[in-house]
């Protein structure tokens, strides 16, 4: 044992303690303020300052800077509760004239028999926007993409209001006694689904979610399983694809045809 004391520097088992300790002290900050953070595959940083900045958790200019770009067009359409609420008596009319050419596929009174989206009653926000993201490309349809291309705004505005002027006419599968999914309902929270009626109108009514009463069920199912496989992917925030992922094919199926049975 050395004569000299304790925490003496002259010590030489304190002056190895504090080395050890500094060593290893310097080695943790190395592998947790730069190493790890340079590992981490999906973290793009730009050098050894930005992975310190990132793992102390300042703010990185870089990544304030940055924008992720999807590798897909988006709708550009900004959705809002009043958009389009307005009943312009003008546009309503023009818009039965233009909607004449839609008739073939969505019914001549906005009623579809051929499993088309029934129009008649449906929120002018939501024509107008699916129309805006057909003529955009970032939804896709053979049949609606080169209508929607040849439509101005005012047309698409016009063909908006006039299908929410119709009533709204039930399906020929209208059952209002059958019973709600538990999906629509309750959601299913374990899973991150919300209820369906949270946004399409049995609970509440959210800004650009279609009404879906009396819609086909095979166009409801067929939309949903498009959601679920990324191939639709014109839903603002993804909500509606991180939706449908997490569905089974039995929920799809009870959505559509509860949906197609309400009036």
């Amino acid at each position: 044992m050395s004569d000299q004391p304790l925490f003496s520097p002259r010590n030489p088992w304190f002056g190895i303690s504090v080395g050890v300790t500094a060593a290893i002290a310097v080695l943790s900050a190395i592998a947790g303020l730069i190493l790890l953070p340079l590992a981490q595959p999906n973290l793009k940083l730009a050098g050894v300052w930005d992975a310190i900045c990132s793992a102390a958790g300042v703010p990185r200019a870089a990544v304030q800077g940055a924008s992720v770009k999807p590798d897909f067009k988006t709708s550009n359409v900004v959705m809002t509760s009043e958009m389009l609420t307005k009943v312009d008596q003008v546009s309503i009319g023009r818009g039965a004239t233009l909607a004449q050419r839609c008739a073939i596929c969505h019914g001549p009174q906005g009623v579809s028999d051929a499993h088309s989206p029934n129009l008649a009653g449906q929120f002018a926000a939501v024509t107008y926007k699916e129309l805006n993201d057909f003529k955009t490309d970032a939804r896709v349809s053979v049949v609606m993409s080169p209508f929607a291309a040849a439509m101005s705004d005012q047309d698409m505005k016009d063909v908006a209001a006039y299908y929410a002027y119709l009533p709204r006419v039930p399906s020929n599968s209208l059952d209002t006694g059958r019973p709600a999914p538990a999906v629509v309902v309750t959601g299913a929270p374990m899973r991150n689904i919300p209820p369906c009626g949270s946004c399409h109108g049995d609970i509440d009514n959210k800004a650009g979610s279609p009404w879906l009463g009396g819609q086909s069920a095979v166009y409801i199912k067929a939309q949903l399983e498009v959601f679920a496989s990324g191939a639709r992917r014109n839903d603002i925030s993804q909500q509606m694809r991180n939706i449908a992922r997490q569905m089974t094919a039995e929920e799809i199926d009870q959505v559509a045809h509860y949906y197609e049975a309400q009036p």
